[in-house]
């Protein structure tokens, strides 16, 4: 974590809520994205933005020189879950990027979005993880990038990684607990690949890493067999993916808490923040 950083992100945000750039430091060179396309700056939701419902969880990494931020946000009656990272070089934002989850953004089959009025960050997130509980940086992205294989082409085996007993996951504000027990029962075999993962912000003192992924399903497979023995049918009827801003909580090189803002793109889209060939891993 850095407190000039985080000091960045506030002003943006507040920048962004009151549609004046000149409040943040942004560097007239910055380049700027919301949901995968790289635009003009500013446009999109911060020409849209009413306010900001908050409290925004932030976190930071001096080593990359990137601050995130994960918020929710009004947009007149429209409410949203925003993802956010920043690069800062010599103290000006030169990079933007925006994940801007609404309802109009959800797929066929619908992805899951919460209440942004009642919707609480698991406050873990936020806290210093004790030092003698720390891991280092690449054991937290080793630990991270294994979720995301465990997720891809999920057949019940755990891939690299390890949960604690009462780990939750928030996607869109909404929650979901069991995470290993449904990894586990191969709940999510209808995952083909997860694409494009970056692990661009590590958060050493909070314990976070954020990332971005993207999720491929094919829309081939049909019905499977979970390790219990009873039969699911895949919800994916066609080709269609998702876009991903995940953050993880590692303890002990133990994933404890996770929370992902995603939307709905086209089947096999990447970044524009992406500039090497398609890649499984780090």
């Amino acid at each position: 974590m850095d407190n000039r950083l985080e000091e960045i992100a506030d002003a943006y945000r507040a920048a962004y809520a009151a549609h004046d750039p000149s409040r943040a430091p942004i560097s007239p060179q910055a380049r700027f994205s919301e949901n995968n396309v790289e635009m003009d700056f500013p446009d999109a939701s911060w020409d849209a933005v009413t306010r900001e419902v908050g409290p925004a969880l932030t976190l930071s990494d001096p080593h990359t020189g990137q601050v995130g931020f994960f918020t929710a946000i009004m947009m007149n009656d429209t409410p949203g879950f925003l993802g956010v990272r920043l690069k800062v070089d010599g103290d000006r934002i030169t990079e933007i990027e925006h994940i801007l989850s609404t309802r109009r953004l959800l797929s066929g089959p619908p992805t899951p979005i919460g209440d942004v009025h009642t919707f609480v960050h698991d406050p873990d997130l936020a806290r210093e993880v004790p030092a003698q509980e720390r891991s280092g940086r690449e054991e937290m992205v080793r630990v991270s990038d294994g979720y995301f294989s465990t997720l891809e082409n999920n057949t019940g085996e755990i891939r690299g990684t390890r949960f604690a007993p009462a780990t939750k996951r928030f996607e869109n504000g909404m929650e979901f607990a069991d995470v290993e027990r449904l990894f586990r029962l191969g709940n999510y075999r209808f995952n083909e690949r997860v694409r494009d993962r970056e692990y661009f912000l590590v958060d050493e003192p909070r314990g976070l890493v954020m990332c971005r992924a993207f999720i491929d399903h094919k829309g081939v497979l049909d019905s499977f067999r979970l390790t219990d023995g009873s039969e699911k049918k895949s919800i994916f009827r066609e080709p269609h993916s998702w876009s991903v801003f995940e953050l993880f909580k590692v303890k002990q090189g133990v994933i404890t808490s996770i929370e992902a803002i995603f939307i709905a793109v086209p089947y096999n889209l990447r970044s524009p923040w992406t500039g090497l060939p398609w890649r499984r891993g780090v």
